[in-house]
């Protein structure tokens, strides 16, 4: 269950580190053991000329490939929520940094920037 983990839990620093590809290179050769393994099940069931059709590789790769798409790009694409954790910013601002901020464009007729990016 811990190898699940570390293979699941996205990294959050920007960019491929030799750390990240070795992860990225594991999750492939886990998918196509899996790829394969389905397969062979799937043709020993019966369904081998099914399978070598093109509808018939396309219902494979549509059930297969597309749930797993999460799996292998886990660290390529940082979410959101800890994009901004990366960055510096935090969610818990301290009563003071909340009004300083609510402050800092009293008497400005023109409304603060919208997004809260600076």
């Amino acid at each position: 269950m811990k190898l699940w983990r570390w293979l699941m839990t996205p990294d959050p620093e920007p960019g491929f580190t030799g750390r990240k590809l070795g992860r990225l290179l594991l999750r492939v050769l886990v998918f196509t053991v899996l790829a394969t393994l389905l397969s062979g099940l799937l043709r020993l069931a019966g369904l081998g000329p099914y399978l070598d059709t093109w509808w018939g590789t396309l219902i494979f790769v549509l059930l297969l490939y597309l749930p797993l798409f999460r799996f292998l790009t886990v660290d390529s694409f940082v979410p959101r929520r800890l994009a901004d954790q990366t960055r510096g910013k935090s969610r818990a601002q301290t009563r003071a940094e909340r009004r300083r901020e609510r402050h800092r464009y009293a008497g400005v007729r023109k409304a603060p920037p919208r997004g809260g990016r600076r």
